[in-house]
């Protein structure tokens, strides 16, 4: 695997029962890329997601992360499961956006921020808060450091989410479907973040449905139906001169 190759899926396939919701993603994204990942519902975007932290075990092919097997090692010519320390060491380096905001309800927004670099990475208090308040600065809430969730709206949450991830310090930052849970309104302030992230080369897989980001910042688009990858390349040739029919009948009801 080359240098420039940040993520990288062979063959991978998922099940759940005798559903198979993967079957048989390729797909490569380089260092400081912005892939955005497009698709109807239950076409296996999520999980795909998932599997590249290992949230999901993966039933068949290979993944990598910055060069690294993603959950396993190789013994000879078999792969044996990591164990649990190991995978959440790996997982330290990725950082994860779900659609729900999962902060703690009882903590501050910087509480939240700085709880895995004190807690998992065992950064000093001081360091992790001043670290946390420059973030919450980026995200536009450094005046909000002290408020508790409970009294954040649904974009404020989704944002100190954002700096909670990169907190860890992370060299690749997945979201899922960020702005689905949000009212209209708030969808610009969260969506303008990641497209901070990404002028700072920021290497980022992002679920969206959110066709005009997707065109503005990614540099690389996937379609994927069916749990596989149906037509991938640059955003303006796949959004708006797709080659595959399945692609074109799913941007007609989107755009």
């Amino acid at each position: 695997m080359d240098r420039e190759t940040m993520v990288a899926a062979e063959g991978v396939r998922k099940r759940f029962g005798r559903t198979e919701v993967l079957k048989g993603i390729d797909l490569k994204v380089r260092a400081g890329e912005v892939c955005c990942v497009l698709g109807p519902s239950g076409s296996g975007k999520s999980t795909f997601l998932r599997c590249v932290n290992h949230l999901e075990k993966i039933n068949g092919g290979r993944l990598w992360v910055n060069g690294r097997l993603v959950g396993y090692r190789h013994r000879g010519d078999r792969l044996y499961e990591m164990r649990e320390h190991e995978i959440a060491a790996q997982r330290r380096e990725i950082g994860m956006v779900f659609q729900r905001f999962n902060l703690f309800p009882h903590m501050t927004a910087l509480e939240n921020v700085i709880e895995g670099p004190v807690q998992v990475k065992r950064e000093p208090v001081e360091r992790a808060r001043r670290h946390g308040l420059e973030l919450l600065d980026r995200v536009g809430l450094a005046d909000r450091a002290d408020a508790y969730p409970g009294h954040l709206s649904g974009g404020q949450q989704q944002r100190v989410a954002i700096a909670r991830s990169l907190a860890m310090r992370p060299e690749l930052m997945l979201f899922d479907e960020p702005t689905s849970a949000l009212d209209p309104e708030l969808v610009g302030e969260v969506l303008e973040v990641m497209r901070d992230l990404a002028r700072d080369g920021m290497t980022m897989i992002v679920v969206t449905h959110e066709i005009g980001f997707a065109r503005e910042v990614a540099d690389h688009l996937v379609f994927m139906d069916g749990g596989v990858v149906v037509e991938e390349g640059d955003p303006t040739a796949v959004l708006d001169s797709p080659r595959q029919e399945r692609t074109r009948a799913f941007l007609s009801k989107v755009l």
